[in-house]
């Protein structure tokens, strides 16, 4: 019965390999690149019409109006009206850690246990990935790749999508330490229930959080022992986030467990972000006043609570944007986050300006996960991460990503999606 497994398991791998595109990371920046006549969105609010940005060496050199002459050995790209924006950053991802979600031995984006602070999603980054391709077709160029499970789940890493190995495409690693706090829900048990009562949801939730309370505590006190009678790893973990070298990132929803997170963040002087945040607007000041950011995933969705409003989920980002919340936008999951340009199209038609919502994938996504001196803007001096588009980045429509730079280096934007597109025009005689 194992060998029947082992050898299906095995015809199934050589099929998908086989099926598969075959995309090389691209080579190091060799020489100077002008994108000359471009409509350029700088990522901080800022566009430049008939612009022109230059990179050498992954770094860029000059972004304007009235850029000098390039170099006789550059290279010099006529846009003619293209944009140019910065590549959109994906937070909260299991990109590189799930391949297919109905397939177990593609899954490690888990551990086993409940507290597993150690645990570093970037050793099991896969750079083969297939999706990954779908992503950096539509603009998305870096990505933070977060393990999932139990309550501390681990630590995640911010990737770029043009990679070797996963040592290749560390972009800064263990940025974060993840909390999934425990749905604190009472569904009540129902009419006419029989047997034994369900366990209380609430109750259990607070029980686990004040689990990791106690974890908390147990690890700030052995950071401050001068000597230790045994090396604790578990604990060992903690001691970038209590120097706030790292931030938390809770995953939440409601008010009442925001508020817990806050509680987190005082009493433990640690760095809060909240991840999820579906009732943020509730209490958009709160978080403003606590320096608390937001990564909001899921924009495209039904509301969390009967009484919302239904567009809510779509307005949210405007609401934070007027509280003066630091905020991104995130689509969870892995192969979704191709999309999240569009999300952010859809939250500038609910109350954010287009730049606003450019910069929700980009700025501000790098100002929280700790990257924005390097990335999230085309400004002299940063990573040249560059997304061009012949339309709208942000709208569905009218996206076509026709160049892609990460750290200077032109990136292949083939796919599987766009071979089977290819392959079956020409089976059907498409043009």
């Amino acid at each position: 019965m194992k060998k029947s497994i082992y050898l299906l398991a095995l015809a199934i791998g050589a099929q998908t390999a086989y099926a598969q595109e075959t995309i090389s990371p691209a080579g190091p920046q060799d020489k100077p690149v002008y994108l000359t006549n471009a409509v350029i969105h700088v990522g901080n609010g800022q566009v430049i019409e008939n612009g022109t940005i230059a990179f050498a060496k992954g770094k860029i050199t000059a972004v304007g109006a009235s850029v000098p002459a390039a170099a006789s050995d550059a290279t010099v790209l006529d846009m003619k009206g293209q944009h140019v924006y910065p590549g959109i950053i994906a937070p909260e991802t299991k990109l590189g850690l799930v391949e297919f979600e109905s397939v177990r031995a593609t899954i490690d984006a888990r551990e086993v246990g409940e507290i597993n602070p150690s645990i570093r999603s970037i050793i099991s980054y896969n750079t083969d990935s297939k999706v990954i391709n779908t992503l950096r077709s539509n603009g998305i160029l870096l990505a933070q790749v977060t393990p999932e499970g139990g309550l501390i789940s681990g630590t995640s890493s911010v990737v770029q999508l043009d990679a070797w190995n996963w040592e290749d495409a560390a972009y800064k690693t263990d940025n974060g330490v993840h909390f999934y706090m425990p749905r604190l829900v009472n569904v009540g048990s129902g009419r006419g229930f029989r047997g034994p009562q369900p366990r209380d949801p609430v109750k259990e939730g607070l029980e686990q959080i004040e689990k990791v309370r106690m974890f908390f505590r147990e690890a700030k006190a052995y950071q401050q022992e001068n000597k230790h009678t045994a090396t604790n790893l578990r604990y060992e973990a903690m001691r970038k986030l209590f120097n706030r070298e790292q931030k938390l990132f809770i995953h939440c929803e409601l008010v009442r467990e925001m508020l817990l997170a806050i509680d987190f963040a005082k009493e433990f002087n640690v760095e809060v972000v909240i991840v999820g945040g579906a009732d943020s607007w509730q209490i958009a000041d709160l978080l403003k006043q606590n320096n608390i950011a937001v990564v909001l995933t899921q924009p495209h969705s039904l509301p969390l609570m009967q009484d919302d409003d239904i567009d809510q989920p779509y307005k949210t980002a405007a609401q934070l944007q007027k509280a003066g919340v630091l905020y991104c936008l995130s689509n969870e999951g892995f192969w979704q986050q191709r999309n999240l340009g569009f999300e952010a199209g859809t939250a500038s038609t609910f109350g954010l300006s287009r730049e606003e919502a450019l910069s929700a994938v980009t700025l501000n996504a790098a100002k929280i996960l700790g990257i924005d001196k390097i990335t999230g803007t085309l400004e002299t001096g940063k990573d040249a991460n560059i997304a061009v588009s012949a339309g709208d980045m942000l709208d569905m429509k009218s996206s076509i990503i026709t160049r892609a730079y990460i750290q200077g280096r032109e990136i292949n934007l083939d796919n599987k999606q766009h071979q089977l597109y290819e392959k079956y025009q020409k089976k059907y005689n498409i043009k």
